[in-house]
């Protein structure tokens, strides 16, 4: 699966979380700790916000470790909010349009994790969307089209329910086409002002995910690895949680899939 990080405080050069911990992302790409396969090498990307609503957003295929765009861009760019993703693909070709993060208007997503069986439901779940988010898709992820779920089900609105109704409509889908559900789902996204992020799996073994702080008085991160043991305090987020992180504090609560009603034929 994938590794990645998120941070939101005051803003700091983008090198500080991807590239410069003794255990970044860019380490994390070639040797994961946490994760069932060490190597994460099926392209990167990143978004970051500024001074425009909407995120800067840069993907590419390499390895993170051996693209020279990333370190240099990295050493120049400073962010009060990033999230950055390297890729280990569990469907999908290896191509930009299939490397997180996603982004749909001021909103982000990077995600750790799988959907049972998608090549059995994918057609399903892309006729549930409206015909302006269906032409939003530009990958053939699963990771990509659980984003464009999101923001149909109300993401700007409603982010807790709008994962827990993605959540439950591929639950159902999968139980409509005979498979048993699976969904593991590690996740952060953000609108450029609040950050989120989500635990869950239907088999209770949910792809990692921690918060610590960067520096104290600087900001905080949420991670799907520790990317520094050393003079920071990691915390662990159990298992079908969803956490909400602002620039006053962090706040955890339980997760759980709604109940689909879909309108669909079947």
């Amino acid at each position: 699966m994938c590794r990645w990080a998120a941070y939101l405080g005051n803003a700091i050069f983008l090198e500080d979380v991807i590239a410069a911990p003794s255990h970044s992302l860019v380490v994390q790409s070639r040797q994961a700790r946490e994760a069932k396969s060490p190597t994460n090498a099926d392209g990167f990307g990143v978004a970051w916000y500024g001074d425009r609503p909407e995120p800067g957003l840069y993907r590419d295929i390499l390895p993170a470790w051996s693209d020279a765009n990333l370190k240099s861009l990295g050493r120049q760019i400073k962010s009060g909010l990033f999230l950055a993703h390297v890729r280990a693909s569990t469907g999908g070709a290896t191509s930009r349009m299939n490397c997180h993060p996603f982004v749909s208007g001021r909103w982000s997503f990077i995600h750790n994790g799988q959907i049972g069986g998608f090549e059995k439901i994918q057609r399903a779940l892309e006729n549930s969307l409206a015909d302006e988010l269906f032409d939003e898709l530009e990958g053939s992820t699963d990771s990509e089209l659980f984003f464009r779920l999101m923001v149909g089900d109300g993401l700007v609105d409603d982010p807790y329910g709008a994962v827990s109704r993605a959540a439950g409509r591929v639950l159902e889908v999968s139980r409509r086409a005979g498979i048993e559900p699976s969904l593991k789902l590690t996740a952060a996204f953000s609108d450029g002002q609040t950050l989120h992020a989500v635990r869950y799996a239907t088999d209770d073994h949910a792809p990692t995910l921690y918060t610590g702080a960067f520096a104290k008085g600087v900001g905080r991160c949420i991670v799907s690895e520790p990317f520094d043991r050393e003079g920071r305090i990691w915390h662990e987020i159990p298992q079908a949680s969803f956490v909400t992180m602002t620039r006053g504090g962090t706040s955890i609560r339980p997760f759980a899939p709604a109940v689909a009603r879909l309108a669909m034929a079947g």
